[in-house]
């Protein structure tokens, strides 16, 4: 795409959806507005799965992580699976310190106790082959930990994430997600949902992957009763998203197929990640902490060059 000229280096676009994963690699939960911290959007990824030697635990080894639906009730956090009762947690509830690994990192986390552990355990079996070390636990991200995005990407800005893969945001245009749905139906396969891609932002008015060359995305909403206006949100996208497997993970039934990956290596191998699949970009938060986000909040992206 050739540079933008100072009349067009700004488009218009809007928030229209957004999600929360509070249990890492479970289903997300969408909110219609949500408090923007700078390690992303609150409760995002603050609990994990690890299993006995504590590494963490994801849909690609165990997919039915993907039927775990959470939903925030009177003040905790209730996890449900087919066939289980509830398992609720206290959203200030915290037992024994532990260390436990996600990724390359190696970080202090708080043990939920042998109730979740047990009820984790007990849905989601002891896999043989798959790589997960004996009995499941459910971990609490220890919010004195300061988790850093790796620097390389951020252009040497701080940004703490929590038990996310790597950085506090993941954007998506909602035209990205209509443009592979259009190739499915070409190939014959059925439409998927924005859920298999775990974005936190899902952005309208924006063409098939604009969401990869914004240098910046703004954003401002009015103050409830007046005309004033809330202070700037400002996000950076900074690296292009991967993809594994877990896109291919139904997120009705926990079965795996192929058809969504082998679409996606067909036109979205990325020469800024040396031909990885990639799918929506990885973002930080300039400007914004405390802020609420609202579905349906305006705001204009600001083209880079990549």
């Amino acid at each position: 795409m050739p540079p933008a000229t100072p009349d067009d280096a700004r488009l218009p676009l809007t928030v229209e959806q957004l999600w929360t994963y509070p249990v890492k690699s479970c289903a997300g939960v969408r909110l219609s507005s949500v408090e923007l911290l700078e390690t992303g959007l609150e409760w995002d990824r603050t609990w994990m799965v690890v299993d006995e030697s504590g590494e963490f635990v994801t849909q690609r080894e165990l997919p039915r992580m993907a039927l775990i639906r959470p939903r925030f009730r009177l003040g905790q956090l209730e996890l449900r699976a087919p066939g289980m009762l509830s398992l609720h947690l206290a959203l200030d509830q915290a037992e024994a310190p532990r260390r436990v690994r996600v990724w390359d990192d190696e970080v202090d986390a708080y043990d939920m106790g042998d109730v979740a552990a047990q009820w984790f355990t007990d849905f989601l079996g002891h896999p043989m082959g798959s790589g997960v070390q004996g009995r499941l636990r459910l971990v609490r991200f220890d919010p004195d930990v300061r988790r850093l995005s790796a620097v390389a990407w951020t252009g040497g800005a701080e940004a703490p994430n929590q038990f996310s893969d790597g950085f506090p945001l993941l954007v998506l245009a909602q035209a990205s997600l209509d443009d592979l749905n259009r190739r499915l139906g070409l190939l014959g396969h059925g439409p998927v949902g924005v859920e298999r891609f775990r974005p936190n932002v899902v952005l309208g008015g924006l063409q098939a992957h604009d969401e990869d060359r914004l240098a910046e995305i703004c954003l401002r909403a009015r103050v409830p009763g007046g005309d004033a206006t809330a202070p700037e949100v400002r996000l950076r996208p900074v690296k292009p998203c991967s993809r594994c497997t877990i896109p291919d993970v139904d997120p009705d039934t926990a079965d795996t197929g192929m058809a969504v990956g082998e679409a996606l290596q067909a036109y979205r191998q990325d020469r800024r990640l040396m031909g990885a699949v990639t799918f929506g970009m990885n973002a930080i938060v300039l400007q914004g902490d405390g802020q609420m986000l609202h579905e349906g909040m305006a705001g204009e992206g600001v083209w880079g060059v990549w």
